[in-house]
């Protein structure tokens, strides 16, 4: 997430002081990613450096309001205009944990997915009432607020549907392994243990 870009698109719009950035930001995204007031003010400090914003001096109250440079404004214009680069992925610990999982001795890869499905569908369960209420409330503000959870209720939606493929991968390879041993030796054995309870 470009904490940089957001706080000069909000500028953007109008001169503000840290808190407010951090408030209005946190307001247009349903507080989906809550700013550390610290932050703010150090990519303040990092866009006034590269002369993208100003200080404006003091609002009355002791707070330091910047504003955007004409630098500032091309960068964010140029923000909009480029789409987010996908060759760099974040990083995504469920994947990371599933790689590690499959790979070491003794780990329940099972588990490890059912929980993962427990906590995602109930995640989805709260993205999806979110979104009915503020739908149902209808005020102006709200549509900023519907796109966050439009794109977390289909990233879960799509984790779930990667869990199952896990799932059944999973399956795929025990079976697998227990038809090998079996040609190996020529001594019909039981199959690798499935789990016994296949969740989906």
């Amino acid at each position: 997430m470009s904490i940089r870009h957001s706080l000069l698109a909000l500028l953007q719009d109008q001169p503000r002081y840290g808190y407010q950035l951090r408030v209005e930001f946190e307001n247009r995204t349903g507080a989906t990613w809550p700013l550390n007031i610290g932050q703010v003010y150090t990519t303040l400090d990092r866009l006034e450096r590269d002369g993208l914003v100003a200080k404006e001096g003091d609002d009355g109250d002791g707070h330091v309001v910047y504003s955007i440079t004409a630098a500032g404004k091309a960068e964010v214009q140029g923000w909009f205009a480029a789409p987010v680069e996908r060759n760099n992925p974040p990083r995504n610990e469920l994947a990371i944990k599933l790689a590690l999982a499959v790979t070491l001795p003794g780990v329940d890869v099972q588990a490890i997915i059912q929980a993962q499905r427990v906590a995602s569908i109930r995640a989805l369960q709260d993205y999806t009432k979110a979104r009915r209420d503020a739908a149902a409330s209808q005020r102006s503000g709200d549509t900023a607020w519907l796109l966050v959870l439009d794109s977390l209720i289909f990233q879960t939606e799509a984790e779930v549907r990667w869990l199952d493929l896990c799932e059944a991968r999973m399956v795929q390879q025990a079976v697998s392994a227990g038809a090998a041993r079996k040609s190996s030796n020529g001594v019909t054995e039981d199959a690798v243990p499935l789990n016994a309870d296949i969740r989906r």
